[in-house]
């Protein structure tokens, strides 16, 4: 059944698969593994499998309740307004109910098979990305995705906590990672979508301190972001292969954040930021997914030998 636009008025799977932001919960999903993985102890494989699916469900209801939040402001902006709430495919109380069951569900299984220490970091992690970045920071301050970024950085300590029960300094560094990760990817994509922001009135740094401030905080953030990518190689946590390519990768993501600081014209800047946005996804995912393929070598070296 359609709406007189020609909208779809009933929901189907994809758009409650639509809420989960599959993208969002894939990187999710690799960083909480990194954190799962190279955590010290041997988690059972089916009680592993199990935390990766609270940690996403976790995250997927996060972005769900976001959704629900945000979905006056989502009709407004042109990469938003084909979610399901602003095309009507879902309302916003199924939305909120879809959420909250997921977000509830998660907690109380990740916490009920593994321990509640990782349980408390998951409810946190969605209470933060709703409550303080989503309905206090993202419609108050241009800082919002630099604090609210916090959110999105606590997977790899998630999963270190379920298969440890502890939280430790590798933890905390890949926390760090992300943490400085998220401004300038964040800002990058701002500065692509600054009428978006202006039309909903969201207050992102281009459009309150303009494209100079932005850009010269996206290169010095992704200076600090490089800089703590080599800590987990500088402290034995990660071999030589993840020293060469984070420093390889950090290389080209200068390069790309020094042209965007550099340009000068308008469609010059449109190609640096377009660039560097799409490489900082690239950069994050090549990033964690060399510190699980040298951890899952060393095991199976462990093994045949």
């Amino acid at each position: 059944m359609t709406n007189e636009k020609g909208h779809r008025l009933t929901a189907c799977i994809n758009d409650y698969i639509q809420l989960l932001k599959p993208r969002v919960i894939s990187l999710v999903l690799l960083t909480a593994c990194v954190g799962l993985i190279r955590a010290p102890v041997h988690m059972n494989p089916l009680l592993a499998a199990l935390a990766l699916l609270c940690i996403a469900l976790g995250g997927g209801g996060a972005s769900a309740l976001n959704m629900w939040y945000d979905s006056d402001i989502d009709t407004l902006m042109k990469r938003t307004r084909s979610r399901p709430i602003p095309i009507g495919s879902i309302t916003r109380k199924q939305c909120f109910n879809f959420g909250m069951t997921l977000s509830v569900l998660s907690v109380f299984i990740l916490g009920s098979f593994t321990n509640w220490l990782a349980a408390a970091f998951l409810a946190f992690t969605i209470f933060f990305y709703l409550v303080i970045y989503t309905i206090f920071l993202k419609r108050t301050t241009p800082h919002n995705v630099v604090i609210g970024g916090a959110a999105g950085a606590f997977p790899p300590i998630i999963g270190w906590t379920a298969a440890t029960g502890t939280v430790s300094l590798e933890s905390i560094i890949l926390f760090l990672i992300i943490f400085l990760w998220t401004p300038p990817h964040s800002w990058a994509l701002s500065l692509l979508m600054k009428k978006d922001y202006e039309a909903a009135c969201i207050p992102m740094m281009p459009n309150v301190y303009g494209h100079k401030s932005t850009v010269t905080q996206i290169f010095f953030y992704s200076l600090f972001m490089v800089l703590s990518s080599l800590f987990p190689y500088l402290i034995g946590f990660a071999g030589a292969a993840y020293g060469f390519i984070s420093s390889a990768l950090g290389i080209i993501f200068m390069r790309y954040a020094w042209k965007l600081r550099r340009a000068q014209h308008y469609e010059e800047r449109i190609v640096s930021a377009k660039k560097l946005f799409f490489f900082s996804i690239f950069y994050l995912s090549i990033l964690f997914a060399v510190l699980l393929v040298e951890i899952s070598v060393r095991r199976i070296r462990h093994s045949i030998v």
